[in-house]
């Protein structure tokens, strides 16, 4: 079973790696014309379409002309505004075909009585709020028939609400849609409308465009994020990328938390960034009680950039570690943070956590040495993340995403990004979703690609002289261009 966003998600990316949704339309209205006639037997049955102004009115328009070579077809169109662009050129290519189009809604009744077949293209997946006017009459009006097949494209009409249409079939796409059933959805048809094989195993701009929370007009300052990041030391700029990639990735407010060797320069990076200087030159235990304090007023850490490996630090690192996820914060651990934790997994497990690992620091985190066979690393990842109960991101020439239970693979970047900073940068990123209150794993999706495409939109500016600057700067433009 598939959601209705992860559908969602797939059209977008489909799009991306090569197929337009225009294509999806043609194919699903094909392959619906196509179950059709395996169902109706009789091409002297009269056939009604009911069509929406949606995507799924599209669907009819595009069966419609594929059904007119067979059968005598008639279209009730609900609105007369067509609200889709590709619905609107698909209503256009159907003017050519023998069809006659109704939009009068004192026809409907006369249509339920002459034809013998419905077909449901009202309205699809995404929904919301019970059914309205037109649509509800018209609904009750085609359950109250009798003795006529009723045909649903993708999902019955009204579908998950409590009034909805009672087909005899569902034509569904690509996959069943959560929810569906024998008794709400009748015989369910699986269509392959050509979704590209790139678009479910990669990430694309569909994570990004449905699963990235917009800021709403009657939001406050903080209501949008405020990720604490703890880090530098003897490494000065990685906190500091950290931090800007935050702010661009559309945080409110960024906190960082520094040692005192480091505190001045973090802050001259930016005058957005509150920084706040720990006690010694290098993260201790003596930080502990004043990071609590901190804790209180973010809504996710990201723990590991530019610590360094001290003694004294890596031993801070697991109580640390213990306290945030004790205060239920979502965390990114990252860079310098992986190896403590490694050596004391339990500490993670089960909690609201992301691990951005390279494949050397993946070793440290599990004692694993990965393969270059994509297969058995992807196979790797989601074991461990399985095993622990986090979501990992590893990085790599082909990134792999994993929950433990889902996958993905990211390939959305190149080969300049292996300069220092780029990591720094991407766990920023993740740290800004998860302080937004996206879902890990929908969090490391959305970064891969964010990352991703800025760094390929830099790439485009400065070749092989790209910095990790440069990745954030792009930030917003990649924002912009897909939300």
């Amino acid at each position: 079973m598939i959601s209705e966003a992860e559908i969602k998600v797939l059209d977008r990316n489909s799009e991306y790696f090569g197929v337009p949704t225009l294509q999806l339309m043609e194919n699903a209205g094909k392959s619906v014309a196509e179950h059709v006639r395996n169902i109706v037997k009789n091409t002297k049955k009269n056939i009604l379409i009911l069509c929406g102004a949606g995507n799924n009115g599209g669907d009819g328009f595009v069966t419609a002309r594929y059904l007119t070579q067979y059968y005598t077809v008639t279209i009730f169109l609900v609105e007369t505004i067509i609200k889709t662009e590709i619905a609107k050129k698909n209503y256009q290519k159907l003017q050519t075909h023998k069809v006659k189009i109704y939009t009068s809604p004192s026809d409907i009744d006369t249509l339920l009585a002459k034809n013998d077949i419905f077909i449901d293209a009202l309205l699809g997946t995404g929904l919301s709020g019970e059914l309205k006017e037109p649509y509800l009459t018209i609904v009750k009006k085609i359950n109250a028939t009798k003795k006529k097949t009723i045909i649903s494209i993708d999902v019955p009409t009204g579908f998950g609400t409590t009034q909805s249409i009672n087909p005899e079939h569902t034509i569904t796409f690509h996959d069943i849609k959560d929810g569906m059933s024998k008794k709400n959805s009748g015989n369910i048809h699986v269509a392959d409308i050509g979704i590209p094989k790139e678009a479910i195993t990669y990430v694309g701009p569909g994570e990004l465009s449905v699963y990235y929370p917009r800021p709403t007009k009657k939001s406050h300052k903080g209501d949008n994020g405020i990720v604490l990041i703890i880090g530098g030391g003897p490494y000065i700029g990685a906190p500091a990328l950290c931090g800007l990639a935050a702010l661009r990735t559309g945080v409110d407010l960024v906190y960082i938390a520094t040692p005192k060797r480091s505190w001045e320069s973090v802050a001259a990076f930016s005058p957005n960034f509150i920084v706040k200087d720990l006690h010694d030159d290098m993260l201790t235990k003596n930080d502990i009680p004043f990071i609590k304090e901190l804790l209180s007023k973010c809504t996710a850490v990201v723990l590991g950039p530019g610590l360094g490996t001290a003694k004294e630090t890596e031993e801070t690192i697991i109580p640390l570690v213990r306290r945030i996820i004790a205060e239920r914060k979502p965390l990114v651990l990252d860079a310098d943070a992986i190896k403590p934790v490694g050596e004391n997994l339990s500490f993670i497990k089960n909690s609201i956590t992301v691990v951005t690992p390279h494949v050397g620091e993946f070793k440290k985190l599990t004692g694993i040495t990965l393969s270059q066979d994509i297969d058995k690393r992807i196979n790797a990842v989601k074991d461990w993340a399985e095993k622990i109960g986090i979501t990992i991101f590893l990085k790599g020439y082909i990134d792999v995403l994993s929950d433990g239970t889902n996958i993905k693979q990211n390939i959305v970047h190149n080969e300049a990004m292996t300069v220092g900073g780029t990591g720094d940068v991407l766990a920023g990123i993740i740290g800004a979703l998860l302080s937004k209150g996206v879902k890990p794993f929908n969090a490391v999706r959305i970064a891969a690609f964010l990352n991703g495409e800025a760094g390929n939109e830099a790439f485009q500016k400065k070749s092989y002289g790209l910095i990790a600057t440069d990745i954030v700067d792009e930030i917003p433009a990649v924002l912009k261009k897909y939300l």
